[in-house]
């Protein structure tokens, strides 16, 4: 590290002798010691997170010159367009057209001075600043100094400000406001300069960088050549000075830094050309950007470069910074990269992966690594190679893998998606069991090995099989499942297997099911993980435990984010990490066992996805294993956009992120923007409405920060105010109010150093307090000659009032018999007309045969689900299907079997639907079903579920014999589908594919 370097030398520079041989020795080892330090700290450049923005995101221009950060928080672009401030959400810009207004809109460069205050520059030559407290200076260009583009700046220890204008030389402002500009002399051009290659080092000497070399102003105050004693060799080379204080030289294939005795080569640069912009972080590495070869880093893992995938290819990179977060920012041609580190990191295609859509990961006795995909097998090495593994199908392709095992040979096996099952030995040579073995066609989803021999258990689509040396063998116990198995784990307690119908536990020859039905409505069971003497249970309903002979649940009702979880899998850490279709969820053991024991009503669920380094969400499940912690203590997914990867000890370093700074960005009053400082104290007329905008300044994950507000004034405590950016107070009553607000991370801490804004609500002209005796007064004396009016009135009144009582109450009890009579008539009458009303709107959208909704309610549904999944992008499927041959029940039997069958059908269509989903008769013996969130692969389950209950049920409508099958389509929605009639037609055009196929299936739209 540049650091270590810089310590190493000072302490090394007297002559030899001076210095025994085991001081030499020793400070060799702190040197590797910190490298190896430096190392475990840095993590490598690939596990980066690169995010971009252009104009179409809010930025004024592609092409940014400089990059800068003010003390409160907010981040600076210069553009060609403007100065852009950017909170996190949302750009600002500061133009010719804004209020400050700007000289020019073509910004040269950007500049913080250790007081905090923003310096800007622009192609005319003109100077701007802006201070914390929002205000800003010009000093427009003047005669001598050229009216040219100022491409950098940077302060001396006098206080001036140095300036280096485009091709002219260089300038300075005093502290006092004077310009002073020096020409270049001769023999010394500067013609061909870039941004910001200007550097002033602790000795006040002003350093410039050109085209064909290096450029020193020295004390005598002449701008001349660099001395030949660097030693740099010809052609570009600028300076860099660096946080530390340190200068650097980049020059074309070396880099250089600057001590007492001259430059020193600390690193030659092959193979990188045209360096320029330079970084050193606050870890001591040194980021390099190019004029065409992207970023590249240098420091203890050597020179590295991003991947091409994600490199920034925008042309030239004008400039680097560092923000308060650690995020690297990157100023190009094309755009405004930021490079963020991530918790997560991924392995893809664009790393030597087989295929992104992974479906399983297991590491094997040997810490090797081996992905599953859609594209075939791989094996990650313990170096971290990537090596694919030759397995081909009948076809001569790379099957479709979705689970793997390894038995107690140390043998791997991968089941794949239609292609039965194949053996890798440990010299690498296969074996593959399909039909011709006795295999089941179909899926074989999940695997486990054999404990008590060399083979392994494999769920298939039609059960459970055991292969072994001598062959596939299908298990004669009562009670296994006969359909498609989900989940299995050989464990000393037996052999779990899960379905899509719940649980079932083989010992010996005796099979136990578990009823998860009844408790939070589970069905489909996605793994198990053996903790202690508990069993955890992934399900469509959460997680289960098993214990003692006793199940509990852990839940959506519960504080369970998602209720579909995959895979659990605890660490070394005290986490449990659970992989889901939104994210992977953390939480600890003890927390999971405190709520299913009752301790705890709820429990508190960190949740991951794309923001925090994963390149894809959605992690896969019906698999296995679907994610598993290796040996070194790293948990890895798979994912439907490649392998993500945690390591859980750099965990505690991302939670203790310092909660975000907030500032107060704009008040309104009635709509109305108020210029205001931050201060002092805002006079506000009174009545008007407040509207306070605020941020919390924060680049990682701004959407996700939380807000709170305390009005001292007239709150007891502080609000919160969630995800809001923004309070409103109408009505407050006249006084002195400081609004306080403080900002924290999701699961963070509240940041202590607060925004407040003083303001003071002045009083109505009523609301005065002269004007308010005066109206109490002149109110007092009215009530007084009211009162003594109404008494007189009163006492008039009263003797006619007397007499006209009499005679109208008579008359008043007469109306209130009829109207008792009416109203009793007029109730009875409403309640008919409410019972037909209701039997009419039930007949309207009720099947009279099956009970089900008929074809009107099924197409209001389907166009209501239809909107409600492209606004949410939920996924959504349609299943239409038609009892097959059903004009020979009618013929056969009667038609009053065939509308017993038909009713039959309609109770078989709704048991095996969730309260979600939608089943409805359209006519005759045509049936559909509408699947709520529910994508295309969880919509089969169902179909197959449903096909399984039509296939076990004998003696349709009490006829002996009788069997009754469907034929079915099934879509899910599509990009194509813009209209619900368009999805139904789908689904109508595979159900007659099914029936052109030979009737009892579902064929895929």
């Amino acid at each position: 590290m540049p650091s270590v370097r810089r310590r190493a030398s000072r302490r090394l520079s007297p002559g030899p002798g001076r210095r025994s041989w085991p001081v030499l020795l020793l400070l060799c080892l702190l040197l590797l010691a910190g490298g190896v330090a430096a190392a475990e700290r840095t993590p490598p450049l690939r596990d980066y997170a690169v995010d971009m923005w252009t104009s179409r995101d809010g930025l004024p221009h592609n092409s940014l010159r400089g990059i800068a950060q003010t003390p409160e928080g907010h981040l600076w672009f210069a553009t060609w367009e403007g100065v852009a401030r950017y909170n996190g959400l949302d750009f600002e810009l500061y133009d010719r057209s804004t209020t400050p207004g700007l000289l020019d809109n073509g910004i040269g460069g950007l500049y913080v001075d250790r007081d905090g205050a923003l310096w800007v520059t622009d192609s005319r030559g003109n100077v701007l600043r802006r201070t914390l407290d929002g205000r800003w200076r010009q000093w427009p260009q003047r005669a001598p100094a050229p009216q040219v583009l100022i491409q950098g700046m940077q302060k001396d220890s006098k206080g001036r400000l140095w300036l280096l204008y485009e091709g002219r030389g260089l300038g300075y402002m005093s502290p006092d406001g004077r310009f002073v500009y020096e020409a270049p002399p001769p023999g010394a051009p500067v013609n061909m300069t870039l941004s910001n290659w200007l550097a002033v080092d602790d000795r006040d000497r002003v350093w410039v960088g050109t085209m064909d070399g290096l450029r020193l102003r020295g004390g005598d105050g002449v701008l001349r050549d660099a001395p030949a004693s660097l030693g740099l060799p010809p052609g570009a080379a600028w300076p860099y000075r660096a946080p530390d204080g340190a200068l650097w030289i980049v020059a074309e294939g070396a880099l250089y830094r600057m001590h007492e005795e001259g430059a020193r080569l600390v690193r030659s640069l092959p193979g990188i050309s045209h360096a320029t912009a330079m970084l050193q972080d606050r870890r001591g590495d040194l980021w390099l950007g190019t004029e065409n070869q992207g970023l590249f880093r240098l420091g203890s893992r050597g020179v590295e470069h991003l991947p091409e995938n994600r490199q920034v290819r925008s042309g030239r990179i004008a400039s680097l910074f560092e923000d308060a977060e650690g995020s690297i920012w990157v100023g190009g041609n094309g755009g405004l990269y930021r490079l963020r580190e991530t918790l997560f990191s991924n392995r893809t295609t664009a790393d030597g992966l087989s295929g992104d859509y992974v479906r399983a990961v297991m590491e094997d006795d040997r810490q090797r690594l081996w992905v599953g995909s859609a594209a075939g097998l791989d094996r990650i090495e313990r170096d971290g190679r990537i090596v694919p593994v030759p397995l081909r199908n009948s076809v001569g392709r790379a099957p479709s893998v979705l689970s793997l095992a390894q038995s107690r040979d140390g043998a791997v096996w991968a089941g794949t998606f239609g292609d039965g099952i194949y053996r890798i030995d440990r010299d690498g040579r296969s074996r593959h069991y399909g039909r011709a073995e006795g295999l089941a066609a179909g899926n074989v989803r999940v695997m486990s090995a054999d404990r008590d021999g060399n083979g392994i258990w494999a769920g298939t689509q039609r059960g459970l099989v055991r292969i072994t040396e001598d062959g596939v063998h299908v298990p004669t116990a009562k009670g296994m499942p006969g359909g498609l198995v989900t989940a299995l784990l050989a464990s000393d307690d037996g052999l779990w297997v899960g379905t899509i119908e719940g649980i079932r536990v083989l010992r010996g020859n005796t099979v136990q099911r578990l009823d998860v039905d009844s408790l939070g409505g589970g069905r489909s069971i996605f793994g198990f993980t053996p903790v202690g003497d508990a069993m955890w249970i992934t399900s469509d309903r959460g997680l289960y435990r098993y214990r003692d002979g006793q199940l509990a649940r852990v839940g959506l009702e519960q504080g369970m984010p998602v209720d579909t979880v995959f895979e659990m899998v605890p660490d070394r850490l005290g986490n449990v990490w659970i992989s889901s279709n939104r994210g992977v969820l953390r939480t600890t053991l003890a927390a999971l066992d405190d709520v299913a024991d009752g301790r705890s009503a709820r429990i508190e669920v960190e949740r991951y996805n794309e923001i925090d380094g994963m390149r894809n969400a959605q992690a896969n499940g019906s698999t296995g294993p679907s994610a598993t912690l290796r040996s070194d203590g790293t948990y890895w997914v798979a994912t439907a956009g490649g392998l993500s990867m945690v390591d859980p000890a750099r965990l505690q370093h991302f939670r203790e992120r310092l909660p975000p700074p907030v500032v107060v960005e704009s008040v309104r009053l009635d709509g109305v923007p108020l210029h205001w400082h931050a201060q002092g104290v805002t006079k506000v007329p009174g009545g008007q409405r407040v509207t306070v905008g605020y941020v919390g300044l924060s680049y990682l994950m701004s959407d996700r920060i939380r807000y709170r507000t305390r009005l001292e004034g007239l709150d007891r405590g502080w609000i919160e105010r969630g995800n809001q950016r923004s309070v409103e107070f109408i009505g407050l009553p006249p006084g002195d109010y400081t609004l306080h607000v403080s900002a924290m991370h999701p699961g963070g801490r509240w940041s202590e150093s607060e925004a407040a804004w003083k303001f003071t609500v002045e009083p109505l002209l009523w609301q005065r307090r002269s004007v308010q005796a005066a109206a109490g007064i002149l109110l007092l004396l009215a009530l007084v000659a009211l009162y003594r009016y109404l008494i007189h009135r009163y006492k008039t009144s009263n003797i006619r009032l007397a007499s006209q009582v009499a005679e109208r109450t008579a008359d008043l009890q007469l109306q209130a018999e009829r109207l008792l009579a009416a109203n009793q008539e007029k109730t009875e009458l409403a309640e008919r007309l409410r019972q037909q009303a209701e039997a009419f709107e039930r007949q309207a959208h009720e099947d009279p045969l099956t009970g089900l909704p008929n074809r009107r309610a099924f197409d209001e549904g389907l166009a209501r689900d239809f909107a409600r999944s492209q606004r949410s992008s939920h996924p959504l499927s349609l299943l239409v299907l038609d009892i097959d041959h059903f004009k020979t029940v009618n013929d056969t039997w009667s038609h009053s079997v065939g509308d017993q069958v038909l009713c039959e059908v309609g109770r078989l269509l709704a048991a095996s639907c969730r309260d979600s989903d939608l089943p409805a008769r359209l006519g005759g013996e045509e049936f559909a079903l509408l699947l709520n969130d529910t994508a295309l692969d969880e919509a089969q389950l169902v179909c197959t579920r449903l096909q399984g209950l039509f296939h076990a049920q004998r003696n349709w409508a009490g006829i002996e014999g009788l069997r009754v099958t469907f034929s079915a389509g099934l879509v899910q929605l599509g990009a194509g589908d813009r209209t619900p009639l368009l999805l139904f037609q789908r689904a109508d055009r595979a159900l007659y594919q099914a029936k052109s196929d030979g009737r009892d299936r579902i064929c895929l739209g």
